[in-house]
């Protein structure tokens, strides 16, 4: 991790972020914020999911002196539509049907913000991801193991949807929840802003 983003924050509670700073080597603490993530009217989904990782990031940033706050937020994008967290299991059961035998669009977006000056930097990342036609019997075994929930667009591609969500395109640490490119881009943008 570049030294001036010590010490970095994540505003966030995915242990799925965590791993992938862990894994990358980028010490951080970890505190979560919670935003409204109600889409805005008219806002594209990789707009609002931009924003939100801002959102998080400067809230993250509020009170804080010193050090670097990581936001992160992540959508399912099936053509235009948004599929964000569902709200119950057939919500959940509505978007894997949308999504079985179809591609789609996983986009995160990242944002740094320097807590001594408010500098801000964010973008996003995009995978794209295939689903194999989903049978009922399929359907219920994994909506039954509850990995659906918390999950945008109700599925997990690291754990059990493994086996019918696989990636076409782009960087599978997007679809999980956190591009350390687009956080290694990021923070070299930051950087410039000294």
């Amino acid at each position: 991790m570049p030294p001036a983003l010590a010490p970095l924050v994540l505003a966030s509670a995915s242990p799925r972020r965590t791993e992938i700073l862990a894994r990358a080597e980028w010490e951080h603490d970890v505190a979560p914020e919670d935003v409204d993530e109600t889409p805005r009217p008219e806002e594209s989904p990789r707009a609002a999911c931009e924003r939100l990782a801002r959102d998080k990031a400067m809230a993250g940033a509020r009170g804080r002196e010193v050090g670097t706050v990581l936001g992160a937020d992540t959508v399912v994008i099936l053509g235009s539509r948004l599929l964000g967290k569902p709200v119950d299991r057939e919500d959940a059961r509505a978007m894997l049907l949308d999504l079985s035998g179809a591609s789609h669009e996983v986009a995160t977006a990242a944002a740094l913000v320097r807590a001594a000056d408010g500098a801000c930097v964010s973008g996003v990342a995009v995978s794209r991801v295939r689903f194999e036609p989903l049978d009922e019997d399929c359907l219920r075994a994994y909506l039954d193991a509850g990995e659906w929930q918390g999950k945008a667009g109700s599925y997990a591609i690291q754990g059990l949807a493994g086996s019918f969500a696989q990636l076409e395109s782009g960087d599978i640490d997007t679809v999980v929840g956190l591009s350390m490119a687009l956080v290694r881009s990021l923070a070299r943008r930051l950087e410039e802003t000294r």
